[in-house]
């Protein structure tokens, strides 16, 4: 079983930046893609990006191309979110997702 644990999460003014991380335990896998979704509130829960094991390829949703970008440290078991430029509309809890395993997730507020 997979244990994922997110944070980096918290309240930051718009145009400003933040850095989630989310550290996968038990039992993972090599080959595995891992992502990141969010839920805004009032919204369904939506992709934001994602890595593949490698991190030869890396998929983003439309609204943060150009301004969120995905890694991973393969030898931390670790994947991370770097966004900048945030927007009051980038507020979510932000969820790390590795095959059917999901995080408790990390409150991203960005106040205008």
């Amino acid at each position: 079983q997979v244990q994922l644990v997110e944070s980096g999460g918290g309240l930051v003014q718009a145009g400003g930046s933040l850095r989630l991380s989310c550290e996968a335990s038990g039992r993972t896998f090599s080959s595995n893609t891992m992502a990141w979704f969010r839920r805004a509130p009032g919204k369904e829960r939506e992709f934001v990006a994602s890595i593949t094991w490698s991190g030869g390829t890396k998929t983003y949703a439309d609204f943060v191309k150009g301004r969120f970008t995905i890694s991973r440290d393969n030898a931390k078991n670790t994947v991370y979110l770097q966004m900048n430029s945030l927007k009051p509309e980038d507020t979510a809890v932000y969820y790390c997702n590795l095959n059917s395993c999901w995080g408790r997730g990390t409150q991203v507020t960005v106040s205008s």
